[in-house]
């Protein structure tokens, strides 16, 4: 296996991911913790590990107990100089195994919005032919703080930490680069009470809108960024 994804709820999978690693010919195996599925105990034969999103919070460990045996599997990850992924909650856990904290935003972040790259993220790899802001998909409450020796890259109107870089290959996106309009569509109504938190600030209804109208650039910018990462683990040069 080449890659190995990490997935916390059946909602929340590869996405976009999935079809691209197949047109490239890269193996992958996905893991469900949320089924029971357990981590693999020796992670050397995979070339790259991709944490993905999930609704739990990483310090909730008595209640989701696979959060504990992921915090050991990034420690051992970074150990191994295995390159790593990790969008939304998959961030946040990298943090948390880095000795970053993990606080609650000062406002959740839900929909689509900008964000920037920050002057050390202009220079990163990650972004390279992406531009310096870019429009991405975010659902999120919590926030992560960027880990100490870490490299901040990249910032939003509302969320100032939104991607870090760890060591020269271990990457945490606050957004989501992986969603599909039908995952889209699919969260708003798992996730409906959230929307109804957010007191109209933005609705359903827009979200889908965007959501459709979007599609087909989103696509191709996630593409860049799935492409950009296979060239830092060296799963494509």
């Amino acid at each position: 296996m080449s890659i190995l994804f990490v997935k916390h709820i059946d909602i929340e999978g590869p996405g976009t991911l999935d079809g691209f690693l197949k047109t490239k010919g890269i193996t992958f195996k996905t893991v469900d913790v949320s089924k029971g599925e357990s981590l693999p105990q020796d992670i050397g034969e995979f070339k790259a590990i991709v944490i993905l999103g999930g609704p739990m919070n990483v310090y909730e460990e008595d209640k989701y107990p696979f959060l504990r045996s992921e915090d050991l599997l990034i420690k051992d990850a970074l150990i191994k100089d295995i390159p790593i992924m990790g969008l939304c909650l998959g961030a946040q856990l990298i943090a948390k195994a880095v000795g970053a904290s993990v606080s609650t935003a000062k406002e959740k972040e839900i929909g689509w919005y900008y964000v920037n790259l920050t002057n050390q993220g202009m220079e990163d790899p990650m972004f390279r032919g992406l531009g310096n802001e870019f429009k991405v998909f975010q659902w999120h409450g919590d926030t992560f703080a960027i880990p100490d020796n870490g490299a901040h890259l990249a910032f939003s109107k509302a969320c100032a930490n939104q991607v870090f870089r760890y060591n020269d290959n271990v990457y945490g996106l606050q957004f989501h680069l992986e969603v599909t309009k039908e995952m889209v569509r699919e969260w708003l109504d798992a996730y409906s009470d959230e929307i109804l938190s957010l007191n109209g600030i933005v609705s359903r209804d827009e979200i889908l809108k965007h959501a459709e109208e979007f599609a087909e650039t989103y696509y191709k910018q996630a593409e860049i960024f799935y492409g950009n990462f296979l060239k830092i683990a060296k799963l494509d040069e």
